[in-house]
């Protein structure tokens, strides 16, 4: 087996293509979890059992099946009922909604880590049920849960492959079609696994120079 430089130069616009809807897909899923995650915590604390039961059923319902299912779903089951959207949204909202039943566990640990008396202040103060939300106890949580919430983030960089079954072409898919037409499978399946490891680890670097900074 030799390494054909030629087929790598042939594959990379088809690669940058590839990148950008996996960035597109991932940063935008990533913003859909992280939204979605912290409603689904805050309804859950309510006091109406009204509201925490039915987002209880979807929430656990969504976590507990695969997220292959859930494309499938979105994509070719919801046109029937009149609600169409394109490969690429359809794909992040399945891997935002999918990941925000995580991040919605993650959230809930880092509102309880937050210690009773920074409760007990806002309520000495008399200080709106809002402003305590907003001011006081959310900050803190997520300033502890920017560790696990980045974990998630990799997590989904690694779902974006998925995204092919339902027409989007990203990085792998890219390359599977390479592949296809010109038969050489080597060149542009390795490049596409070293572009997973090289955003990987720039991803956890960005991590944790984020933590270091609210940790100050």
């Amino acid at each position: 087996m030799t390494w054909d430089w030629n087929a790598v130069g042939d594959f990379m616009p088809d690669f940058w293509h590839g990148l950008l809807v996996t960035l597109q897909a991932l940063a935008l899923g990533s913003l859909l979890s992280f939204t979605l995650g912290l409603v689904w915590t805050l309804l859950m604390r309510t006091p109406s059992r009204w509201v925490r039961w039915p987002v209880g059923v979807v929430t656990e319902f969504v976590r507990n099946t695969p997220l292959l299912v859930q494309l499938f779903f979105l994509f070719y089951v919801l046109p029937e009922w009149g609600l169409t959207f394109s490969a690429l949204a359809t794909g992040v909202f399945a891997i935002g909604l999918h990941y925000s039943t995580y991040t919605m566990q993650v959230y809930r640990a880092g509102i309880e880590a937050v210690p009773v008396g920074q409760w007990e202040a806002a309520t000495a103060l008399n200080m709106p049920r809002r402003r305590t939300w907003t001011a006081v106890i959310l900050p803190q949580a997520i300033r502890r849960v920017i560790p696990a919430l980045g974990n998630y983030v990799i997590s989904m960089l690694k779902d974006t492959p998925m995204l092919m079954v339902i027409t989007v072409l990203e990085m792998l898919g890219r390359a599977r079609l390479f592949s296809q037409q010109h038969f050489q499978f080597t060149e542009p399946l390795t490049v596409i696994g070293v572009a997973f490891i090289l955003i990987s680890y720039l991803a956890s670097l960005l991590l944790r120079a984020l933590e270091r900074r609210l940790v100050r």
